[in-house]
Parts: C-alpha cells; structure tokens; sequence
C-alpha cells in the first residue's frame, strides 16, 4: 500500500504521455480499441493508493485499461496490481486490462512473467491473475519514431545502438517541429530528457539535445525558460548599464548583457524546480523557495532539475531531513 499521496517517480512524465494520445497507448499495448478512451480519475482512496493511469474507453461494451510503468524493480508488483484490479473493479464494476511497462531491465524480475498465481497451505491454487507485460528496451525503436506522439519520448529507451542515438534524436526532433507546438512541443522535449536519464547519464544526455533548438534555448522546458531568461536578461543589462554609466566604461554593458544570461538561466531553471516540484509536492513553504531562491549555481540548479523525479519530498529534493 502506498503510505502517502502523490505521483511515484516518473509518474508526471508517463501520465503526460498517455494523456497526449490515449488510443496510440491502446493500439501499441495490443487492445482493440473499439470506443473513444479517455483518462479518468484512477485515485482508489480507500487505501491511499494511486495507479499510474485509468483509461475508459466507451464503446458499445466499455472496459477500463489500467497502465502501471515502471523504473525499478518491485517484487510486489503483480499483488499491488491484483489490489489495484479489485479496486477499481468495485468501484466501476467495468472489465480491466492491466498492463505494465518496464522502461528499463532494471525494472524485470522473474516475477513479472503476465501472471500472478496464489497457493493455500495444502499447494491448491486459490487465486490466478493474468496481465500483459511491455519490456521497452526489448521493442525496436522504429516502434516509437514511427508511433504517436505519446510514444514518441520512449525512442530511446527502445532497442537503439548508441552509435543510433543522434539520429534518433534528429528523428524526434524532425517529427516535433512538424507534428507538436508550442507547449506541448516543450513539455515533450522535457519527458524525452527525464527519461533518458534512465539509460544515459548526464553529461551524454545533455550533449545528445545540445544541438536540438527547443533544448538549446529552453534548457529544459521552452515555455518557463524563455520567461525567466527574459526577465533575468532585462535585470542583468540593466544593473550593468547603471553601472557602466556611473563608471563610464563600456565594460558595464558587457557584463550586465553575461549577467542577463546567467540570470536567465538561473530564473528558468528555478522556475522548472518551483512547477514541477508543486506538481509532486504541493506548493513549497516560504523556507523551501527561499533556498531555491538563494542557489546561484547552475549546476546546483541543474542537480536538483535531474533529481526531480527521484526525490520523495521537497526536503529530500534539497537534502535536509524532513
């Protein structure tokens, strides 16, 4: 039983995906999909317990689709799937199919083989479960470069060489500037980052989208970025322009236009801390976006962005106890 509310890690990512294309999720996960499929709310509050994402899809018989996507390994997995089933099966007394995705092999075991299976004392077989179980890593990668958008981030955590990733990435990124725009083109390019930081580390990632223009200018997420570069470029030209006017050099309006990009990164990244960690956590106390606040690093900034998705709390996310 989950002991407190809230997303899991990657949690935000993966539900953003399914919600982009309800019914590419279906058709890639195997289901006939004979009805529209939309999101409905998966909270079963009677244990605190929250799946990942319910889909309904109303057709002339409708039936639930239950996605659980998974980074790590969870031996009690297939039982949490079993309560999840039950669950939501006395709530909308509906037919369910259950299905997890491993993002990556460190998420297998021997367990996860499609069914979960319960003996009594005397060996007999008292309760059998059957779900469908989607290895990414095992799946080519055209699968996904060829697929929905909301298939699209998990590209490189299919079958792909790394001699393949640039082209991958070139592939993802044609495919966005034709087919996705504005924010949703951002917060895409910010899911295909989160989960690549399951497979590659930091430094390849970041070299990878280096040259991808919504990484480039957005570092992370277009939309915040762009607003906090504008604003911290406005503060740092112009506290060098005063003074390179109270100084009369010239070196005043070079150093505030370095201020302004320093500035601006900093505000964005700040801004990608204080949104998506409000989405997991709920709004930070005045304690917790002062220290935000206070870090001047980028790379400070930068650790904290990459452990978004890993951390429990707004404490744990910036290394102080709860």
């Amino acid at each position: 039983m989950q002991q407190q509310r809230g997303p899991r890690p990657f949690d935000i990512t993966t539900r953003l995906l399914i919600d982009t294309d309800p019914e590419g999720w279906l058709r890639w996960a195997g289901y006939e999909v004979d009805g529209v499929p939309r999101p409905i709310d998966s909270e079963v509050s009677t244990v605190l317990a929250e799946v990942d994402k319910v889909l309904y899809v109303d057709s002339p018989h409708p039936w639930l689709a239950h996605f659980e996507l998974q980074s790590g390994y969870d031996r009690t997995l297939p039982i949490r799937l079993l309560q999840y089933y039950g669950l939501l099966l006395r709530r909308h007394e509906l037919p369910i199919e259950s299905t997890i995705v491993l993002l990556r092999p460190q998420a297998d075991g021997p367990d996860l083989d499609g069914r979960f299976r319960h003996h009594g004392p005397r060996g007999n077989l008292l309760v059998t479960f059957a779900y469908n179980v989607i290895r990414v890593w095992e799946r080519p990668v055209a699968e996904f470069l060829d697929s929905s958008l909301g298939l699209l981030p998990l590209a490189p955590l299919a079958r792909v060489r790394p001699a393949e990733l640039p082209e991958v990435i070139a592939h993802i990124d044609e495919r966005l500037q034709r087919d996705a725009a504005g924010e949703l083109r951002g917060d895409l390019w910010a899911s295909i980052r989160i989960l690549m930081g399951l497979r590659y580390d930091r430094d390849q990632v970041n070299h990878l989208l280096r040259r991808v223009r919504e990484m480039r200018e957005s570092v992370t997420y277009q939309e915040i970025l762009e607003e906090g570069r504008e604003e911290g470029m406005r503060r740092g030209l112009a506290a060098g322009q005063l003074r390179g006017q109270l100084e009369g050099r010239i070196e005043g309006r070079i150093e505030g236009r370095l201020e302004g990009r320093l500035e601006g990164r900093l505000e964005g990244e700040r801004r990608v801390l204080l949104r998506f960690g409000t989405a997991r956590w709920g709004e930070p106390t005045a304690d917790v976006r002062a220290q935000i606040e206070a870090l001047s690093d980028p790379a400070d900034l930068e650790r904290l962005v990459d452990r978004l998705l890993s951390a429990v709390s707004w404490e744990d996310l910036l290394d102080r106890p709860a």
